[in-house]
């Protein structure tokens, strides 16, 4: 979360690697991958009990570290399809999220439903572009 002077309130912004950020550039067709602030250790992130990350319009928030986060592409292409594909645009609310919850749980929420497929449908995809330029163990803050 931000402050009125720009500043993060709770956790730190995670440096993406620059080969998963390129790589994300190409499964989202350009869609501002490197425009999402990651946002590690988030307070914001750890209210929300048994979650990995949150997120909100350009942002995700992670409960735990960046390098965590990186380690899993599935969570990483979830976590960015939430941001890219439902929060711009408007498809995704806060309250539209809560309702939807509501009615049908976190698991059968559509907008979960939705990215968990183009995780699994993509993941192959991630993964090789990563296997032509690996991750180095020297990126993140």
């Amino acid at each position: 979360m931000q402050r009125r002077d720009g500043r993060l309130q709770r956790g730190r912004v995670y440096r993406m690697p620059e080969p998963l950020l390129a790589a994300l550039e190409t499964v989202f067709a350009d869609a501002g991958a490197r425009t999402v602030v990651v946002v590690e250790q988030s307070r914001y992130a750890r209210l929300h009990r048994g979650m990995v990350a949150t997120t909100r319009p350009g942002r995700i928030l992670l409960a735990g570290s960046g390098a965590d986060f990186c380690a899993d592409p599935e969570l990483v292409l979830h976590e960015y399809f939430h941001v890219l594909r439902q929060w711009h645009g408007g498809r995704l609310t806060r309250t539209g999220y809560l309702l939807e919850s509501v009615r049908r749980g976190y698991w059968f929420n559509r907008y979960e439903e939705e990215a968990r497929r183009f995780a699994a449908a993509e993941l192959p995809r991630l993964r090789g572009l990563l296997d032509r330029t690996p991750l180095s163990a020297g990126s993140g803050p």
